[in-house]
C-alpha cells in the first residue's frame, strides 16, 4: 500500500513538472511572436525615396517667382504688343494679341482707303457743280456713277468707321497690357493642386435635419520662395 501511494505521488510530481514545462515553452513562444514584429518594424522604417528631379524644378521655379516683375511686364507690353506675354512665359498667348490687333489693322487700311476715295470723288463733282471738272477724270471708277450726295455720305461713314478702327486697337492694345499685367502678379500666387474643397454630408443636431458642410482648403502665399529649397 505504501509502495503505491508513493508511485501515485512521483507520477503526480512528473505531472506538474512537465505541465509547467510546456506552459513556459509556451509562453516564450508567444512573447516571440510579438516581439519580433515590432522589433523588426523599429529596425527598418519605411524611408520614401528622394526625387531630385522636384526638388531641382521647385528650387527653379522658386527662383523664377522671386525675380519675376509685374512692373517688368507692364512696361514691355506697353512697348510692344506680346512682349508681357513672353515675359510671363505665356507664349501661346502671343498669335493671339496679334489677331485681335489685326482685326482694328485691316479696318483701318480698308476704310482709310475708301476715305480718300470717296473725299476726292465728292470734292471733284462739288468743283464741277462750281465749273471746274479738271478732276473729275480722276475719280475713282467704281465712284463714278455715284451722286455727290451719295458721295458725301460714304465719306462720313469710311471716315466714321477709320475712327472706331483707331480706338478699338487702343482698346485691344490696352487689353494686352492688363492680361501681361493681372498673370505676372498671379505668377505670385499659389495654383498648385494643394488647393481643395470637400462637400461631406453632415446632421445638424439643433434643427435634427440632414445638411451639407463645405470645407475649403488653401495652402498660404509664401512670401520667401527661396523657403521652398530647403
Amino acid at each position: 500500500m505504501f509502495k503505491k501511494k508513493k508511485k501515485v505521488a512521483f507520477f503526480i510530481v512528473v505531472l506538474g513538472c512537465f505541465i509547467s514545462f510546456s506552459k513556459a515553452q509556451a509562453q516564450t513562444k508567444d512573447t516571440s511572436k510579438i516581439v519580433q514584429p515590432i522589433s523588426a518594424e523599429i529596425a527598418t522604417p519605411a524611408i520614401p525615396p528622394i526625387d531630385s528631379t522636384k526638388i531641382k524644378k521647385r528650387i527653379k521655379d522658386s527662383i523664377t517667382l522671386a525675380g519675376h516683375s509685374p512692373r517688368v511686364a507692364t512696361r514691355r507690353s506697353a512697348i510692344l504688343p506680346g512682349w508681357g506675354q513672353a515675359y510671363n512665359r505665356e507664349y501661346w498667348k502671343i498669335p493671339i494679341v496679334y489677331g485681335v490687333l489685326a482685326i482694328p489693322t485691316v479696318a483701318f487700311i480698308y476704310n482709310n482707303n475708301y476715305y480718300k476715295k470717296t473725299k476726292f470723288a465728292y470734292e471733284a463733282q462739288f468743283k464741277a457743280q462750281n465749273g471746274d471738272s479738271s478732276d473729275l477724270a480722276a475719280i475713282d471708277p467704281e465712284l463714278v456713277n455715284l451722286s455727290i450726295g451719295s458721295l458725301q455720305n460714304y465719306r462720313n461713314q469710311f471716315r466714321r468707321d477709320r475712327d472706331y478702327a483707331i480706338l478699338f486697337f487702343l482698346l485691344a492694345w490696352g487689353l494686352q497690357v492688363v492680361d501681361a499685367t493681372v498673370f505676372a502678379h498671379l505668377k505670385q500666387f499659389n495654383v498648385s493642386n494643394d488647393l481643395s474643397m470637400q462637400i461631406n454630408p453632415t446632421f445638424n443636431p439643433f434643427t435634427r435635419s440632414p445638411a451639407l458642410t463645405v470645407s475649403l482648403n488653401l495652402r498660404e502665399h509664401t512670401k520667401k520662395p527661396l523657403a521652398l529649397a530647403r
